[in-house]
């Protein structure tokens, strides 16, 4: 398959903090104590790293988390929250998120929205339903029907618009300055950036558990997907906090969408354009956010760009050892098998992946791994 690598010549350039320390603490007080919160597990592959040729595999599996299918349970309904909070202290009421979650307090009149490829507005819109909030969430042309319809099952409004993912970004901020709607976007850009901070805090969580899971010595290589770059980004700031040195990060995106490559080969924040054609739903975004950005410019170790046949070829070798992942969510591992060598990966590497959805769109799931 073709796989292409781009090692970062920008890696270990002093850079800002993108995510404080006390932010994602917060978080993490918030979400653990949600009903229901308990860590995804963590699969050992051995027969997977022998063929990649890596000494340890090891994939953390998101698709149970909080019975959402993927790891943006842990960004989209936290931010909500959180801008609820922010929204009764204007109205100069003081509310923890067990009031709101419980039913004693409610949100002034709020309406959120966001663009999504589905997962993201899944969250989103399970987080507003808990607290009663209104959420609408719009979705360009290519989106399952599947998915937009897990999407209502939450109560929330879907608008489906022509274009891409980026175009229904800025679709859902049009409509929200227009309407007076709050975005709870995972991609940030100038003037935008405060609410995708809280979303990429709560994406630390997964790295924070895989390492409390990780058992031996530490992993060398962590492969992690791209998309606008938010989960990858969260991911390589927990790494750091928790490591020293932290692993070599590298991000993973489909050859069709591959902004953060792009940006990294032109040394600046890149959009690429075209369709975006690819079976990689999640992943299918043109325009990298400006926070993961400021992050991975500086941190990760190599970008690489997959065609969507590496990622069905791992769906399909994960799913016969009862591991179910996305089209997104194997993208990881499809890198690894294709590509491992082209990294410089060898039989003393120890390698975490993060399989981030399970089967979202199970029509789709189901004609894939068939």
């Amino acid at each position: 398959m073709n796989v292409r690598v781009l090692a970062n010549p920008r890696q270990g350039t002093p850079g800002m903090v993108v995510l404080p320390a006390g932010g994602y603490q917060r978080a993490k007080r918030v979400i653990t104590a949600w009903p229901g919160y308990a860590p995804t597990p963590l699969h050992d592959l051995p027969g997977l790293a022998e063929e990649a040729g890596v000494g340890v595999l090891r994939i953390k599996d998101e698709s149970p988390r909080f019975g959402l299918g993927s790891f943006k349970a842990l960004g989209g309904a936290y931010a909500v929250l959180h801008v609820a909070l922010n929204a009764l202290a204007r109205a100069g009421v003081a509310a923890t998120p067990d009031d709101l979650l419980q039913g004693r307090r409610a949100a002034p009149e709020v309406t959120v929205t966001c663009a999504t490829d589905g997962n993201h507005g899944r969250s989103v819109a399970w987080g507003a339903r808990r607290i009663g909030v209104r959420a609408v969430i719009f979705v360009h042309q290519t989106v399952s029907a599947g998915r937009v319809a897990a999407i209502a099952g939450f109560g929330a409004e879907v608008r489906r618009v022509r274009g891409t993912y980026d175009d229904a970004v800025r679709a859902a901020s049009a409509a929200a300055a227009n309407k007076g709607w709050t975005v709870v976007s995972d991609t940030s850009w100038p003037g935008y950036t405060e609410i995708a901070r809280e979303v990429m805090q709560g994406y630390r969580m997964m790295a924070d558990e895989a390492l409390d899971q990780w058992q031996g010595p530490p992993p060398t290589h962590v492969l992690v997907q791209g998309g606008v770059g938010g989960a990858a980004a969260a991911v390589s700031v927990q790494l750091r906090a928790r490591l020293d040195p932290a692993p070599a990060l590298v991000v993973v995106e489909p050859d069709r969408a591959a902004c953060l490559l792009a940006s990294a080969e032109a040394g600046r924040l890149t959009a690429v354009g075209g369709a975006l054609d690819t079976v990689m739903a999640g992943l299918a975004c043109g325009e990298p956010s400006l926070l993961a950005w400021q992050e991975l410019e500086r941190a990760a170790h190599a970008f690489v760009a997959i065609p969507d046949e590496a990622a069905i070829h791992a769906m399909r070798r994960l799913h016969a050892l009862g591991i179910i992942s996305g089209e997104s969510g194997a993208a990881g591992l499809g890198a690894l098998l294709a590509g491992g060598a082209a990294m410089g990966l060898g039989p003393d590497s120890r390698v975490l992946l993060f399989s981030t959805e399970g089967a979202t769109d199970p029509d789709l799931y189901t004609r894939l791994v068939a």
